[in-house]
């Protein structure tokens, strides 16, 4: 089995090659970025190529299965640039993908393709997909869930999953995580739990986690398998203002809706930090996921607690953790974070 991985050097590509070098049914694996990584891993090669502009099909024939991961964050304050990538790029893939005669495409979609829905119960694959409106995040994500409804309609012979995770956490993660949402005033040294006194209290701050690993997990049981359809993905427990004042050990503060996005929006705006106030919108917006489908149709389990996975995270902030790729580099850690501020925080990538 051949496959092919586009956007193979990030948080889940990382961690998805990874399991399918474990994976026996899997004889080799294309991995492809923009910019080339510094990994070496058996039977995995990789190549440059851009979603937007390059011709696909090449890397395509021959692949048993693609696996769609590419996507942008960052530049949070170029529209266009993002929606290039995350729009027009993943109509190009699933279009290549078709032309290329591979026979099943799995695409990472998300949480954030959900319409707003309950905190106080788990919704399955059948809630709405319309996304939060003020998150460019969620419109993008559910923008692709109707170009691949349309795919899926044009080529049924085409197996076609879509996984839906949760906040995907790993320590390798962590200088990516922290420059495409935190930016490079964040004093990642103090990111100790011990130091961590205050937890806002937010109505409806309620989210799902999920180790990255698990996610990698996941994605190579759907490309080995037979499933198709979507598929959410999330750990157990669900985390809250009272779930994370028991994991840091601090007090829980509240603090209205209004207040956080007046601040998120006011230091965004100064270029304080690259995430806009949508990506909050978009944490009290989106359901709590039933993950049974997964278990019972994917065959799979996550190994690693969602608080776990956050811990590891932090420990990963604290120390400046990466992976050698060009997403999750440690070298835009330390002195580097001179070149974040050049960027404009969100303006540039």
């Amino acid at each position: 089995m051949r496959v092919v991985v586009v956007g193979a050097t990030g948080n889940v590509g990382t961690s998805l090659l990874e399991a399918l070098v474990e994976e026996p049914q899997v004889e080799s694996v294309l991995g492809l970025a923009r910019r080339r990584p510094r990994l070496d891993l058996p039977k995995v090669e990789f190549a440059e190529a851009n979603v937007v502009s390059d011709d696909l099909v090449p890397h395509f024939r021959g692949a048993d299965c693609v696996v769609h991961l590419a996507w942008k964050i960052q530049p949070s304050r170029d529209a266009e640039a993002v929606w290039q990538t995350n729009v027009h790029g993943s109509s190009r893939v699933f279009l290549a993908a078709g032309e290329a005669g591979v026979s099943a495409l799995v695409y990472a979609s998300s949480v954030g393709a959900y319409s707003p829905g309950p905190k106080d119960r788990r919704v399955d694959e059948s809630w709405p997909t319309d996304g939060i409106p003020t998150s460019f995040y969620s419109r993008h994500k559910s923008e692709v869930e109707r170009i691949l409804d349309h795919f899926e309609r044009d080529y049924p012979q085409l197996r076609v999953v879509r996984l839906r995770p949760g906040l995907i956490f790993k320590r390798e993660a962590a200088t990516g995580i922290r420059r495409l949402f935190a930016g490079p005033f964040l004093p990642s040294p103090l990111l100790h739990p011990r130091l961590l006194p205050l937890v806002p209290d937010i109505p409806r701050l309620r989210f799902q986690a999920v180790h990255s690993r698990d996610v990698g997990e996941a994605y190579r049981l759907a490309i080995v398998g037979n499933a198709r359809g979507a598929f959410n993905i999330a750990a157990e427990p669900y985390l809250d203002p009272a779930e994370l004042s028991r994991i840091l050990g601090a007090r829980r503060v509240r603090l209205p809706v209004a207040v956080a996005r007046a601040a998120t929006t006011l230091t965004w705006r100064l270029h304080l930090q690259p995430t806009p106030p949508g990506w909050l919108d978009l944490a009290l917006g989106v359901p709590l996921l039933d993950t049974t489908r997964a278990r019972d149709e994917l065959g799979w389990q996550p190994r690693a607690r969602a608080d776990e996975a956050l811990l590891e995270l932090l420990a990963g902030l604290r120390e400046g953790a990466g992976a050698p790729t060009p997403p999750l580099d440690p070298a835009t850690s330390g002195p580097a974070r001179v070149r974040e501020l050049a960027g404009g925080l969100g303006s540039r990538e």
